[in-house]
Order: C-alpha cells, then sequence, then structure tokens
C-alpha cells in the first residue's frame, strides 16, 4: 500500500486520463481507427504508457512496455470476435487516486487504472460496456435457438419427403434454404457494430 501511495505522489504510477473528443486527433490511436468504414471514437483512455481506443467497432489498445520507452504494441479487439464480458468498475477509497474499470474481451482480460476525477465518465463508460455484453448474451442465446430450429426443420422435412421431385434435387433445394435462413439469423444476431450503444450512455 505504502508503495502504491509513493508512486502516486512521485508521478510514477500509470494512472489513466480521459480524452475529450475535440483531443482525439491528437493522440496515436486516432491513426488506427478504420474511418474510412465508418468506425468512429466514442470512449479514450490515455496513461503514460497505454492507449485504450473504444470504437464503436472495436477496441484499439496501444500497449507500451513502461512510460519511459517509446516502444509500443497495437493490438485491435473485434466485438464481433471478442465478446465483452465481466464489466466491472471499482470506485476509490479514501485515499486511492484512481478508479479501476475491469472487463474481458474474449480470452483477454483488462483491468484500467483511471484517475478518479473521471468517475462520472467512467461510469457511462461501465454501462456501455454491460449493456453490450448483455446484448451479446442475449445474440448468443438467440442464435443458438435459431441454429437449434434449423437443425430441427432439417431433420423434419429430410424424413418426409415425398412426390415426383427426385430426393438429390429436393436435398439441395432444402440445403440451399436452410443455409440462406441461418445466414440471416447470423447476421441478425452477430452484431459488428455498438454505435447505438455508445451514443446512449456516452455523454459528449
Amino acid at each position: 500500500m505504502f508503495g502504491k501511495i509513493a508512486a502516486d505522489a512521485l508521478g510514477l504510477s500509470d494512472i489513466g486520463s480521459v480524452i475529450a473528443p475535440t483531443d482525439y486527433n491528437k493522440v496515436d490511436a486516432d491513426d488506427y481507427v478504420m474511418h474510412e468504414d465508418q468506425e468512429k471514437i466514442f470512449f479514450l483512455i490515455k496513461s503514460k504508457s497505454d492507449e485504450y481506443c473504444f470504437t464503436n467497432k472495436a477496441l484499439i489498445h496501444l500497449d507500451g512496455t513502461s512510460a519511459a520507452s517509446k516502444k509500443r504494441t497495437l493490438r485491435r479487439y473485434n466485438y464481433s470476435a471478442h465478446p465483452v464480458s465481466h464489466v466491472l468498475l471499482e470506485t476509490a477509497g479514501n485515499i486511492d487516486m484512481d478508479v479501476e474499470i475491469k472487463f474481458s474481451l474474449g480470452s483477454k482480460d483488462f483491468s484500467i487504472d483511471v484517475h478518479k476525477k473521471h468517475l462520472e465518465q467512467v461510469k457511462d463508460l461501465y454501462k456501455a460496456l454491460f449493456r453490450i455484453s448483455e446484448l451479446m448474451l442475449e445474440n448468443e442465446v438467440a442464435l443458438s435457438h435459431a441454429k437449434a430450429s434449423i437443425e430441427v426443420a432439417s431433420t423434419t422435412l429430410g424424413r418426409g419427403q415425398a412426390g415426383s421431385t427426385p430426393l438429390v434435387e429436393s436435398f439441395k433445394e432444402l440445403n440451399q434454404a436452410a443455409f440462406a435462413w441461418l445466414i440471416g439469423a447470423q447476421q441478425k444476431y452477430v452484431v459488428k457494430d455498438f454505435g447505438s450503444v455508445f451514443e446512449r450512455y456516452i455523454k459528449a
């Protein structure tokens, strides 16, 4: 505990600050946002060594080894491939300088320290990420039900083939219809753009 207090007092800790939208173009992460594909920054946290850029489609993380080094690694986590889960917010105690927002993207766990003066803004980020995690879980359940439904329908229709249509043609038509239906279900339930959620909870 004493070490943490000393680090904060000496300015050695890596506590992040929330960057205002007017300054997004001044941070490195902005260079990696796919503006050409309507990707937009909704929230950005910058510390001495890291940048966490939350867009409507992904988290862009510029990962620094230390505050003294300019070397950083760029990692991109698309929400559609790395589901959001385990969203937590730890508020500051009496002697803490920071609040902490924690979450998982797929198998990757994040824990970001942010100066407590930004608590109200971090609360908005928490709400957005938590709602995204809820939607992803709901969509995952709905997609699994859709897959189960098409499997039952295909099996039932396959057993009931009758009439003059050759079996091979009937199977081909059934397979094409099932495939098209499943693709439609995936497009509906596998969301790639969560701009509407960020717009609802993130205050500019």
